[in-house]
């Protein structure tokens, strides 16, 4: 939501800057997200000034351009090539001379000195829509003939600049979306130092002027419309808004419309409640009645768009037809227009949930929407028909020609609690006195209906629908007392594990936690196993197997080197009983014998590793109706596997990741941190998934847990504020070599665009057709965010451009 710095000031007397306030807004609750300095017309007219046109004659060399000579009130007349058909020698104009910067959008350009078929241009001409002053392209704009040359066009047209706060609004705080809320707010936290008070603009003007006006009012659906309350104002002229009106709406971003709408629009960013005006030549039969339509109704909104309406779509109908969805969005014939003499003002009070989930139910999001689906002040809806009325009548002219109907049978009352002076020091952690918790309350109109010596009785505004219970009402005492003024204790309880001193059980329970909660199952294998395993492998030798001296059996005769061969008779043995999708884990150890014979310490000869192995067989997800049989995959298993050693604070930045080579898998890949392979993953070869009778794929994932948990104890927790300026996401086809990986382009990414490069990722791989023999297709996405600014379409591109053309020289890629 856009607040003006300066229509604040209509409602509160401040002398903090907007910084100040912006800090102020923030420490309260209502979470400042931009201030910008913005004027009524962007670039504030600078260089454009009034000039008349001296001369004027046909191009020698074009037919439909004009050679111009122009006064703009220095020593030089000026030379001007103008394309517009209405130039006239006499004329007052707008001129925008060379060097001036003129806007469209976001896009800018400058004037210069140019030659235009031969002739010498030193300067524009302006028709309005070129300048934002408007939307008419079909000449440049005549000024009054009294207009003094040399006038800078921003005193001409009276352009006004202002402070433009962005208020990041939570759903809970609806109190908040106004500006009288917003100075409702500062008010109460300003109170603490100096003697203020916020002020709603007078309504003790307002008196029915006839009684030539009344249309009728029937609510049938009291739940969907507990109030609704209105008036008539007849004899209006609809015209354009004075300036004042107009500058405030466009400071906020809104496009003023006409006086009646503008006035509308100025009292629902004023009040937060929305009002609705219809011409009420339109109200066919005389009554406005307020229901629900059978579902499928057809029904034409303001955007022409034809909408099938739902049984629960609460409508705005005359005596024959729909008018307006109610809260929502108007109808065709609904609005004001030009030739609207008469006014039915509506100002109601509908409830959040059918207003919330119509705006779902047909795509709407609307100022009036927002705020009835988070609650306004159901005691609010006189006083804003009272002041759009009174503006109207100053504005557009007109009577005020009928009693106010104010429907209203079962009144909203405000909310009653009781709060604890021992719960506010507790939740607090601070005693701030009997005194200080009253004189806040008072602020934030929070009426004290009883008080005792333990706490007090409270009548919370009913506008205040997020504070209905003790925690939440200490939450605003806080709040405006100041999170800041909160004293840190010399000692802090924590609960939090350490991070120099992490507790290996835990960081395991961790981990298997998460694993189970993606679907995995844990499993416990035997770590004796058969020695013959190992027979003819070279990374895990028969010779290093640790032996039994008195086996059992030939099947227990040995220690396990590796996790897989206890998981693949996991896999074999429940793929025999028609479980074959599988997703297992487990955590064990591998033992080793070193081949040495030292009599003084014999335990030197063996040593033992602490492995996690993670194991994917079979599909994704077990067959179902809702679901499409998909297999398991390599990288499905990558996801996982990476996910745990992210959550374990092994940066990315830091690992290194590589094709290996290993006698268990097919295709694996290593990735080594700080020197040190952590983890190991691939596809299970195919003479193991032979030897223990599996017939599908088997991913495996092999965490050297020791190397994982050194990593582990030696990370860091960091943090930064959020970003407060947006990413963008660019996205690059490319066809690369089958040997380059996506690593390499990574590193080369991050090494060409270092400041605002935030994320590279490959999110598809392709070979087929349409790819020549030898290559492959990467899809690659990069995240870009300048943590000072808002990034512009000129610099994404210049980036994006730096980083093809590298991947183009070390790589010979090519785009697709």
């Amino acid at each position: 939501m856009k607040i003006s710095y300066s229509w604040l000031k209509d409602y509160i007397k401040l002398e903090q800057s907007p910084e100040e306030i912006c800090d102020i807004l923030t420490q309260t609750g209502l979470e400042v997200g931009g201030l910008e300095e913005v004027e009524t017309v962007k670039g504030g007219l600078a260089g454009l000034v009034i000039g008349e046109v001296i001369t004027c004659e046909q191009h020698p060399n074009s037919d439909h351009l004009s050679k111009t000579t122009v006064n703009v009130g220095t020593d030089e007349v000026l030379p001007i090539v103008c394309g517009a058909p209405n130039v006239a020698a006499g004329q007052k104009v707008v001129v925008a001379t060379v060097g001036t910067t003129l806007y469209d959008g976001d896009q800018e350009f400058k004037i210069k000195k140019s030659k235009i078929r031969g002739e010498v241009s030193m300067g524009m001409i302006c028709a309005e829509d070129e300048i934002g002053l408007g939307q008419s392209h079909d000449g440049i704009m005549v000024l009054d003939p009294h207009a003094k040359v040399g006038t800078p066009a921003k005193d001409f047209f009276n352009v006004e600049s202002d402070w433009v706060i962005e208020i990041d609004l939570t759903p809970n705080r609806i109190d908040g979306a106004s500006l009288i809320g917003v100075a409702r707010d500062l008010a109460a936290f300003l109170k603490k130092t100096q003697d203020i008070e916020y002020t709603k603009p007078s309504v003790d003007d307002f008196k029915v002027d006839n009684n030539d006006l009344v249309i009728p009012v029937e609510v049938e659906n009291t739940e969907a419309c507990p109030r609704y309350a209105a008036v008539t104002i007849s004899g209006i002229e609809v015209k354009e808004s004075p300036e004042w009106l107009q500058n405030r709406l466009k400071m906020i971003g809104l496009t003023p419309i006409n006086n009646v709408v503008d006035i509308t629009n100025y009292v629902l960013f004023e009040t937060a409640q929305p009002l609705h005006a219809f011409d009420a030549d339109e109200i066919t039969g005389g009554k406005v009645i307020v229901k629900t339509l059978p579902a499928k109704t057809k029904f034409t909104t303001l955007d022409e768009v034809e909408r099938e309406l739902d049984e629960n779509d609460l409508m705005i109908c005359n005596a024959e037809e729909a008018m307006c969805i109610g809260g929502v969005f108007g109808g065709m014939k609904s609005g004001i227009k030009e030739t609207s003499k008469n006014v039915f003002l509506e100002s109601a009070y509908f409830d959040p949930v059918y207003i919330r989930k119509t705006a779902r139910r047909h795509g709407l999001n609307t100022d009036a929407s927002f705020r009835f689906e988070r609650g306004v002040d159901p005691n609010g809806q006189v006083y804003a028909l009272k002041r759009a009325a009174l503006l109207i009548k100053e504005i557009a002219g007109g009577t005020i020609s009928s009693d106010i109907i104010d429907i209203y049978p079962t009144p909203i009352e405000d909310f009653k609690v009781s709060v604890s002076y021992a719960n506010i020091t507790r939740l607090i952690g601070k005693d701030l006195g009997a005194d200080v918790v009253k004189s806040i309350l008072e602020s934030l109109e929070i009426k004290i209906e009883s008080e005792n010596e333990t706490g007090l009785e409270l009548l919370v505004p009913a506008y205040r629908v997020d504070v209905k219970r003790e925690a939440d009402v200490i939450e605003e005492i806080l709040r405006i007392y100041g999170y800041n003024n909160i004293e840190i204790p010399t000692q802090v309880k924590s609960s939090l594990q350490t991070a120099d001193k992490p507790n290996p059980d835990s960081v395991k329970n961790l981990v298997a936690e998460m694993l189970t909660s993606q679907g995995f199952n844990e499993i416990w294998s035997n770590s004796l196993t058969k020695s013959s395993y190992y027979e003819g492998l070279e990374q895990y030798k028969d010779e290093q197997s640790v032996k039994m001296l008195n086996p059992l059996s030939a099947d227990l005769n040995g220690m396990r080197q590796t996790l897989l061969f206890g998981g693949l008779e996991c896999i074999a043995y429940n793929a025999n009983r028609q479980n074959k999708n599988l997703k297992i884990y487990e955590f064990g150890n591998t033992y080793f014998y070193k081949g040495t014979q030292l009599k003084d310490q014999p335990a030197n000869n063996y040593w033992e590793e602490n492995h996690l192995g993670l194991f994917i067989s079979g599909n994704k997800e077990a067959e179902s109706w809702t679901m499409k049989e998909e297999a398991a995959s390599f990288y499905g298993l990558k996801s996982y596997a990476e996910n745990i050693l992210k959550r374990l604070g092994l940066s990315a930045d830091n690992i290194q990741v590589d094709d290996c080579e290993d006698e268990l898998y097919s295709e694996a890949l290593a990735y080594t941190y700080n020197n040190k392979v952590v983890l190991k993953l691939g596809i299970v070869a195919g003479k193991w998934l032979k030897k223990f009778e599996v017939e599908n794929p088997v991913y495996y994932a092999d965490f050297n847990w020791d190397n994982v948990f050194k990593a582990h104890k030696q990370h860091k927790v960091l943090f930064s504020e959020l970003p407060k300026f947006p990413a963008v996401r660019r996205d690059l086809a490319l066809l690369l070599d089958k040997s380059v990986k996506f690593s390499q382009l990574k590193e080369t990414a991050f090494k060409m665009e270092r400041q605002l490069l935030r994320e590279v990722d490959l999110f598809d791989v392709y070979e087929g057709k349409g790819v020549p023999d030898g290559k492959k297709s990467y899809a690659v996405s990069f995240i870009l965010r300048d943590d000072s600014k808002t990034l512009k379409d000129k610099q994404i591109d210049k980036t994006m451009q730096k980083l093809i053309m590298a991947f183009e020289r070390d790589f010979g890629a090519e785009l697709r």
